[in-house]
């Protein structure tokens, strides 16, 4: 699929055509060059680490079918236009950082991101970190204090009584 079929396919799930949808489809292009492929992800074989929750990662969601929900699109808060890759399947990863790229206007970034190539666009470099294991399913239990189910990972003890986080966290509350 060519970059502007692909910002078609990402500005229909992201609800409009915008900068950081821009950068989000020409990382997911370069990626599937990079990594071989033309298909996105049925489940985890592919895997984002992205810097970033901004409008770029609606492109990576919609287009390489990578979602938080499938545990295949971990969240690294840098603030940095940036983007782990792995495969499951080949064992291949790289990082890809944005340029730092000046424009004049939205239609020459727009015009640019549509027609250059990846390498202009993205410096590839080697992961800061190994593979992200596969996503888990937790068992869930009541919290004791607010009666709401709660994954394992996520329950804390106090007073010798298991709760969320967020009756962990309230104060002057004895449980």
């Amino acid at each position: 699929m060519d970059k502007k079929s692909m910002l078609e396919k990402a500005s229909a799930f992201h609800g409009h055509t915008c900068g950081g949808l821009l950068i989000g489809v020409s990382a997911v292009h370069y990626a599937m060059e990079l990594l071989g492929t033309k298909n996105s992800s049925q489940d985890e074989e592919i895997v984002c680490v992205a810097e970033n929750d901004s409008c770029s990662v609606d492109a990576i969601q919609s287009l390489l079918g990578c979602s938080a929900g499938k545990g295949n699109l971990i969240f690294r808060m840098r603030g940095k236009q940036a983007f782990s890759f792995f495969s499951r399947q080949t064992g291949k990863s790289f990082r890809l950082v944005l340029k730092d790229l000046t424009f004049n206007t939205h239609e020459e970034k727009r015009d640019f991101m549509l027609n250059a190539a990846g390498d202009e666009i993205f410096d590839v470099k080697e992961t800061l970190f190994d593979l992200p294991p596969k996503a888990e399913i937790y068992k869930s239990q009541k919290c004791c204090m607010c009666g709401e189910l709660t994954a394992e990972p996520w329950l804390r003890i106090k007073n010798g009584r298991t709760v969320c986080i967020d009756c962990f966290q309230k104060s002057g509350r004895r449980i």
